[in-house]
C-alpha cells in the first residue's frame, strides 16, 4: 500500500498501489479526491445523515477496502477508468461474487460496501439512484433474523395515525388567541416566520399526502423505491387500482394491476385534487414530492414518512426492528392467510421471476377481495 501522508483519511488509504497499476496519473489524483470525499462522509455522516452519524473507523476502513476492489473489478470489466460506477455494475459484481467460493458473510459484507457507496451518491452528491439487489447476500454470523412485520393491529394503528398525524383546527373555527397559539406551532413546523403563516398553511397542514402514502403502501405492499417512482398516472379511480407499467415497475418484468381499498380510493382523490394546487407539482409526474420537490428515496421515505407515522401510531420502533419493509412483508402474509398465495403474488409483484410464474392464476377480483379483509 502507498503510504505517503496525503493519501490517507484517518489511516484509510485512499490510492492503492493495485489500484495504481489501472490508472494515469490523472486518473489517480481522480480517483484519490472521490475515495476522500467518500471516506470523510463514511466517517462523519454515513451511518445516519440525518443526525450527522458516521461509521466506526472500523467499519469504514473496511469498506473502503472492499470498494476499492469493487472499483478495481469494474476497471477490469470495462477495460478502462470509470468513476461514475452504474446499477449495472453493482448487479454485475455480485453475479460474480455468486460464483466465488466465499462465505456468504464476506459477500454480504462486499454488498454493503456498495451499498452505501450507493447511499452517498444519493446523500451527498444527490444523484438519483436506488439499486435492490437483485441477490441478497446474509451473515449469518450476526444472527440476523428477518424483520418484523406489521401485526394487523399495528397496520390498524398506522391507518388512524395517517389520517391524525399533523391535523390541526379548521382556521375559521378558531379564536383570535387560538389561532395565534396555532400559528407559532405552524411557523416552527413550517420552518418560515410566524406573520407569514396564513388560512393556506392551516389546510397545507391538514394534507392528504401521507395519508394517501401509508394507506397505498399498506394495500400495495409498496417496496420503498416503488414509493418514489410511483406516478400519478398510476391511479385508475373509476376501477379502484394502480396501473404500473412494465417499464416502471420495481423488476421491470411485467405490467402489474394492483387492488386498492376502497377508503384508499376516496384518500387518494382527495390527494390528487390537493396535489392539483400546489405549484411543485405543475409539470411533474410523481405522485408525491418531498418538501424540496424531490421523489422520495428508501431513506427520505423512512425517516420524513414512517418513522413519523410509526412513533404517531405509538409503535414501538426503539425495540422492535420496523422499517419500510415490514409494511410490504405485513401485505404479502395477510394476502396469502386471507386468499393464497397467487393473489399475494400478483398484489405485492413478487419479485422472483420463476415463483411468480407459478401463481400466473391470481385474478385482479380476488387481490380486491383479500385486499378488503385485511386491516
Amino acid at each position: 500500500m502507498t503510504v505517503d501522508d496525503d493519501n490517507k483519511v484517518q489511516g484509510i488509504v485512499l490510492l492503492t498501489d493495485e489500484a495504481s497499476e489501472f490508472l494515469n496519473p490523472r486518473e489517480e489524483i481522480a480517483y484519490k479526491e472521490h475515495r476522500r470525499e467518500l471516506a470523510e462522509w463514511m466517517l462523519n455522516l454515513g451511518k445516519d445523515p440525518a443526525k450527522a452519524e458516521g461509521y466506526s473507523h472500523s467499519t469504514a476502513k473496511n469498506r473502503m477496502n472492499k470498494l476499492d476492489l469493487f472499483y478495481r473489478w469494474v476497471w477490469n470489466e470495462e477495460q478502462r477508468f470509470i468513476q461514475d460506477v452504474k446499477v449495472g455494475h453493482a448487479e454485475a459484481w455480485m453475479r460474480d461474487l455468486a460464483k466465488r467460493d466465499l462465505k456468504e458473510s464476506t459477500k454480504c459484507h462486499y454488498q454493503k460496501s456498495v451499498q452505501t457507496l450507493f447511499k452517498w451518491m444519493r446523500e451527498a452528491r444527490n444523484r438519483d439512484v436506488e439499486w435492490e439487489p437483485s441477490i441478497e447476500y446474509s451473515d449469518p454470523s450476526t444472527g440476523y433474523q428477518p424483520r418484523e412485520y406489521l401485526t394487523k393491529s399495528d397496520r390498524r394503528k398506522m391507518r388512524e395515525a395517517a389520517m391524525s398525524y399533523g391535523s390541526i383546527p379548521h382556521y375559521n373555527s378558531l379564536t383570535p388567541e387560538e389561532r395565534a397559539r396555532w400559528k407559532k406551532y405552524l411557523a416552527q413546523r413550517l420552518q418560515k416566520p410566524k406573520e407569514e403563516v396564513g388560512k393556506t398553511d392551516f389546510l397545507k397542514a391538514n394534507s392528504f399526502k401521507y395519508a394517501s402514502m401509508i394507506f397505498v403502501a399498506l394495500d400495495a405492499g409498496f417496496r420503498p423505491v416503488e414509493v418514489k417512482r410511483a406516478n400519478i398516472q398510476w391511479f385508475d379511480p373509476s376501477n379502484g387500482v394502480l396501473r404500473i407499467p412494465e417499464e416502471e415497475s420495481s423488476k421491470s418484468r411485467e405490467n402489474w394491476i394492483v387492488a386498492l381499498k376502497p377508503e384508499t380510493v376516496s384518500i387518494l382523490k382527495k390527494w390528487k385534487q390537493e396535489r392539483e394546487t400546489i405549484p411543485k407539482y405543475d409539470g411533474r409526474d410523481a405522485l408525491w414530492l418531498t418538501q424540496k420537490g424531490n421523489r422520495y428515496n428508501k431513506d427520505s421515505f423512512r425517516r420524513s414518512v414512517f418513522h413519523k407515522i410509526a412513533e404517531e401510531a405509538g409503535l414501538d420502533l426503539e425495540n422492535r426492528d420496523l422499517t419500510p419493509y415490514s409494511i410490504r412483508h405485513s401485505t404479502a402474509t395477510y394476502i396469502a392467510q386471507e386468499a393464497d398465495l397467487a393473489t399475494a403474488a400478483k398484489q405485492c409483484r413478487h419479485k422472483s421471476k420463476q415463483t411468480t410464474q407459478k401463481y400466473a392464476h391470481s385474478s385482479v377480483d380476488r387481490q380486491t377481495e383479500a385486499v378488503n379483509k385485511i386491516d
